[in-house]
């Protein structure tokens, strides 16, 4: 599985999501490649999951994949809503 954290520039804030989703998945025993970067490329860009802050999301929704809003890049708690919604981690995380 291959997940994109994007923020607007592709430089800190996405990296930040990137770690915490990857502790995230860590945490339930899910490997996934997360790769971060800036909106313009991830429209282009090939993934199984988009991750990005309601923003931005509207520039994403011409992707085959599903995109997600986290808002907050540094709350687990709503990463891992987030990827439970898009069907990454089991509904009752």
């Amino acid at each position: 599985m291959k997940i994109l954290t994007v923020c607007g520039l592709g430089m800190g804030s996405s990296l930040i999501l990137k770690m915490n989703v990857e502790t995230v998945l860590q945490k339930n025993g899910i490997q996934a490649s997360v790769e971060h970067m800036d909106v313009s490329s991830a429209s282009s860009a090939r993934a199984d999951l988009v991750i990005t802050n309601s923003e931005l999301v509207d520039n994403l929704r011409q992707l085959s994949c599903p995109v997600v809003v986290v808002n907050n890049y540094i709350d687990t708690q709503e990463i891992t809503r987030a990827l439970a919604q898009a069907g990454v981690l089991n509904e009752g995380v």
